[in-house]
């Protein structure tokens, strides 16, 4: 299997490379040559594996000669056996006679990064072992991926992780989750910004050759195609359970930059019976306005309380366009180039009618969202975070056969936005024992202005720079 950039000017990779490259050097993403494709009786053949084994089936195709089965079979095990806990990693969680929750949150850090985090952390840690480099890792996190990514990596040799969050703007549990880690490779980096501006500076990082070229860069956001490679698996994992292949299944997916649907995407070109992924935003509505007229530009950033969607610029949306454009790669960098001088782009008709076979979307305001939260606790006893609401919440406004189950993914334990979900429901939800004690940790971050030259020269004195 090999790697291209969405932009068509960066070097052909293999898994190994294009996991450790992170962002490709044109500015672009690297996705897979070809999409691999399962039979219908390969997929039902799906239907009795734990999920150790479904991922090794789902997995095997991308990663090509890097690893051999055993290994990855291996890491599998190390990521998911013990590290989860539910044994079913990713349960499903029936509501009514059709819709149905993912819950992914089981993982160390309550949140679906866990899924695909926990298994990065080992790819890094075993490409390493044979390249005499050091690594280091930035990230931009709007709550989830930052704690998920830290707990990944810290503590292991040859790496060091700089994650950068939007002071103030994530809640008091994600925030804690990642500054109570007290690793000597782990900085955590608050700014005084927003997610995008976040984002926005890790791109320009791996992009400046000054800056780049002292380091050996790899990235954990979900611009790194290890990261979707795993999310697709529970796509299949949930499907097979839900009667796939014979029966096709409906996925809603709260999402702010595009990644965890995108997976959804992968797995249907894939050959999964995907009947429809709703794309679930909250009022910072790119992505809906994106899919119903072409709009894709950019507003200001409005807080809400589910912070991991307070995005206006989807970085994985920039996978999608190029899939639907005839994978032109030097079409989609004039685009995305238009795109990053204007912040405003209209999708080409191939992109809108290729979204609109498999997408659709909602935009779900604050009061719907306290809404869903609340009648699925008051109808199903299940207390769900602002996030899984606004998925339920698109699911339930979209008008689809009721034969066809619907799989709303959970993303985050309600826990980690106890304040928002006790306003809504009454009930204000528990940690997991497990981490229990994140109040009485001690924190540890620095406080750094949103610009690239404080950003980089603050990391630079804290990295380990290339041999």
């Amino acid at each position: 299997m090999r790697y291209v950039s969405t932009r068509g000017n960066a070097p052909v990779l293999d898994f190994e490379g294009a996991t450790l490259a992170g962002l490709a050097a044109d500015g672009g993403l690297y996705v897979p040559e070809q999409w691999p494709h399962f039979t219908a009786e390969e997929i039902a053949e799906m239907a009795g594996l734990s999920y150790v084994e479904t991922a090794v089936r789902v997995m095997a195709p991308f990663v090509g000669d890097s690893l051999d089965r055993d290994t990855l079979t291996r890491l599998c095990e190390q990521a998911y056996a013990g590290r989860f806990a539910h044994d079913a990693v990713t349960p499903l969680v029936q509501l009514d006679h059709q819709h149905w929750l993912l819950e992914l949150f089981h993982g160390p850090t309550l949140a679906f990064k866990d899924v695909a985090l926990q298994l990065l952390g080992l790819l890094f840690e075993t490409f390493l072992q044979h390249r005499d480099e050091h690594l280091t890792i930035i990230g931009a996190t709007s709550g989830d991926t930052g704690s998920a990514a830290i707990d990944a990596v810290a503590g292991r040799e040859g790496i060091d992780i700089f994650m950068l969050h939007p002071r103030g703007r994530v809640s008091d549990v994600q925030r804690r989750q990642m500054t109570t880690v007290l690793s000597p490779n782990v900085h955590n980096i608050a700014i005084d910004g927003n997610f995008d501006q976040a984002q926005a500076l890790v791109k320009a990082m791996f992009n400046d050759p000054g800056f780049s070229g002292r380091f050996t860069l790899s990235a954990v956001n979900s611009i790194n195609w290890a990261r979707l490679m795993a999310q697709i698996v529970y796509y299949f994992y949930a499907a097979v359970r839900l009667g796939a292949p014979e029966c096709p299944v409906a996925f809603s997916v709260p999402t702010g930059n595009f990644g965890d649907v995108f997976a959804g995407y992968v797995a249907a070109k894939m050959g999964l019976p995907v009947a429809k992924l709703i794309v679930a935003t909250n009022i910072n509505d790119i992505l809906h306005r994106a899919l119903t007229s072409g709009d894709y530009s950019a507003g200001e950033v409005t807080p809400t309380a589910a912070p991991s969607m307070d995005i206006q610029v989807s970085s994985n949306f920039e996978r999608l366009l190029f899939d639907l454009n005839g994978r032109d790669g030097a079409a989609l960098a004039e685009q995305m180039q238009t795109f990053e001088t204007t912040r405003a782009i209209r999708l080409t008709n191939a992109q809108r009618e290729g979204a609109a076979k498999l997408f659709t979307s909602a935009r779900i305001d604050p009061d719907d969202m306290a809404l869903a939260m609340r009648r699925t606790w008051e109808r199903s006893g299940e207390l769900v975070d602002p996030h899984t609401a606004i998925g339920l919440a698109a699911a339930r406004s979209v008008d689809l056969d009721p034969a066809i189950p619907v799989v709303t993914l959970a993303t985050a334990h309600p826990a980690k936005f106890r304040d928002a979900v006790e306003r809504s429901t009454g009930t204000r939800p528990i940690l997991p024992s497990r981490i229990g004690d994140l109040f009485e940790r001690e924190e540890k971050y620095d406080v750094v202005h949103a610009t690239f030259d404080d950003v980089t020269a603050h990391i630079a004195e804290l990295a380990t720079p290339k041999a």
